[in-house]
C-alpha cells in the first residue's frame, strides 16, 4: 500500500523510540501487545507466514479492499515480512532479525518452538539482552501449560463467564475480545517496564503472559469477596454489585446506568429525583444498609425513573454529580461528543473513512499526534527488512527463490 503522506507515518516519535520489536503473534492478544508498542513508537516488525499471514487476515467480514476490520483494528504502525520457519534458511534469517532486535514476542506452540530452536531457553542463552515475551492461553507452567487457549475458553475458565448473564439465565461470554485486549494490554506494560531496565542495564527477561491470568486479575475483586465470605455469585443482569445502587435501569423511553459510590452521592441522588425519604433514612444511610435492603430501593428508584425519558434523567444527575449514562449501541457511542472530542476513532489511512481503529487508551503530551499507519500488506516490508539487517539483494533474491520468505512481489503474482 503506498502511503499519500509518509511523514505522517514515521515511527520512532514516542517514548520507546529506538526499540526493536520482533512479533511472531497471530489472532488478537499477541498483535494488540506489539500494536500498543508501536503506537508509543517501537519499531515493530511483524513476521508472517507464507500465503496466509496471520489468521487474523482471514476474519470477517467486514472487509475494505480485502482487509479484514478485526486485523486491522490490531495491526497499525507494523511493517509485515513474510518468512517460512519450517524452512532452515527462513529459520536462520528469523535469529538475524532477533539477534539486533530488543524484544521478541510468541504466542506458537511449545513444541513447536523447542524444534524450532527459538523457545525462550534457548533464545534467552544466545541472546542475553532480548526481552523475551509469551503469550499463551495458560502460561509457561503448571499441568496445562501446552493446552490451546482462546478468548471464550479463558473467560469461560476465570470464572468470569459465571458472573455474566441476565439473573436466572446462562452464563455469557462478554461480547468483545476481552481476554486478548486486556493481556495485549499487560504484556506491553510488562515489555515497558522491561524495556527501562534493559536500557539501564543491558539485561533481558521472560516475560509469561497468559490470557487465564489476565482475565483472574479482571476478576479479582469477585474472587477476594468470594475467599473472604462472600456467597459464591452468578449471573445477575449486573445487580449484585458490591455498590448499591450500581446497576442498569429503564426509564420510560430506553435503558440507563446509574452509579452511585459512595454515601454523599446516594443523598444527592435520592434528592435529585424526588425521593427524599430514602436520602433521610438511616437504615439506607451506608452501603452495607443499601445492600440489605436493595431490593426496596431498587423497586423505588426503579418506579421512579420510569417516569421520565433517559434523557431527562442525566440532565438532572449531571447536575449533582452522580455518574450515570444511557446504554448505547455502537451507532451511539462511533457519534458521542466525547468519543468524537477525544479524537478516538482513527480513519485508517488510504480507505476513504470505509475503516477505522480504535485510539490506543493512552495519550501522552509527548506525542500529541498518534502515528496511524495502516495495517502492513502481507510481505510488503520483507525487502526493506531484510536489506535493514544486511542480506544482499542476491541473498533476498535467493531466500525468496528457495520460499524461505516471501516478498511483496510474490504476493502481487498469488493474488
Amino acid at each position: 500500500m503506498s502511503h499519500e503522506n509518509e511523514d505522517e507515518y514515521e515511527t520512532g516519535r514516542g517514548p520507546l523510540s529506538g526499540l526493536k520489536v520482533i512479533d511472531l503473534t497471530t489472532s488478537y492478544a499477541g498483535p494488540t501487545a506489539a500494536m500498543y508498542l508501536a503506537d508509543l513508537g517501537a519499531d515493530v516488525i511483524k513476521v508472517e507466514r507464507p500465503g496466509s499471514g496471520d489468521d487474523a487476515r482471514g476474519w470477517g467480514p467486514p472487509f475494505v479492499d480485502s482487509r479484514s476490520a478485526w486485523f486491522a483494528s490490531a495491526n497499525r504502525n507494523k511493517r509485515s515480512v513474510v518468512i517460512d520457519l519450517r524452512h532452515p534458511d527462513g529459520l536462520a534469517a528469523l535469529r538475524r532479525l532477533i539477534a539486533t532486535a530488543d524484544v521478541f514476542i510468541e504466542n506458537l506452540n511449545p513444541a513447536k518452538l523447542r524444534t524450532s530452536g527459538i523457545g525462550p531457553d534457548r533464545l534467552r542463552q544466545d541472546f542475553p539482552h532480548l526481552i523475551y515475551c509469551a503469550i499463551s492461553g495458560f502460561g509457561l507452567s503448571g499441568p496445562d501449560c501446552e493446552l490451546p487457549g482462546y478468548d471464550l475458553v479463558a473467560q469461560a475458565r476465570s470464572g468470569m463467564m459465571s458472573v455474566t448473564g441476565a439473573e436466572g439465565g446462562t452464563p455469557q461470554r462478554v461480547s468483545t475480545a476481552l481476554s486478548d485486549i486486556v493481556t495485549g494490554m499487560c504484556a506491553a506494560l510488562a515489555i515497558s517496564a522491561a524495556a527501562v531496565r534493559q536500557r539501564e542495564q543491558g539485561t533481558g527477561d521472560l516475560i509469561d503472559m497468559s490470557l487465564l491470568d489476565c482475565d483472574l486479575a479482571l476478576m479479582a475483586p469477585r474472587i477476594a469477596a468470594y475467599l473472604a465470605g462472600a456467597p459464591e455469585p452468578a449471573p445477575s443482569g449486573g445487580t449484585d454489585s458490591v455498590l448499591a445502587v450500581y446497576q442498569t435501569f429503564s426509564a420510560a423511553d430506553r435503558e440507563l446506568v446509574v452509579a452511585i459510590g459512595n454515601d454523599a452521592m446516594w443523598a444527592r441522588f435520592c434528592r435529585a429525583v424526588g425521593l427524599p425519604h430514602l436520602a433521610a433514612d438511616a437504615a439506607l444511610a451506608d452501603n452495607e444498609g443499601r445492600r440489605r435492603n436493595r431490593g426496596v430501593i431498587v423497586r423505588e428508584v426503579g418506579a421512579r425513573l420510569r417516569t421520565r425519558s433517559a434523557a431527562e434523567w442525566i440532565s438532572v444527575l449531571a447536575d449533582v454529580q452522580v455518574p450515570c449514562s444511557m446504554v448505547q449501541g455502537l451507532s451511539e457511542v462511533v457519534a458521542d461528543a466525547q468519543v468524537v472530542a477525544r479524537g478516538a476513532l482513527l480513519p485508517v489511512p488510504g480507505t476513504e473513512g470505509r475503516m477505522h481503529t480504535v485510539h490506543s487508551p493512552f495519550r501522552l503530551a509527548s506525542t500529541p499526534i498518534a502515528p496511524n499507519s495502516p495495517s502492513p500488506d502481507l510481505a510488503a516490508h520483507t525487502t526493506e527488512i531484510l536489506s535493514e539487517h544486511g542480506f544482499s539483494d542476491a541473498e533476498i533474491e535467493e531466500l525468496a527463490g528457495s520460499g524461505a520468505v516471501e516478498v511483496a512481489e510474490q504476493q502481487g503474482a498469488r493474488r
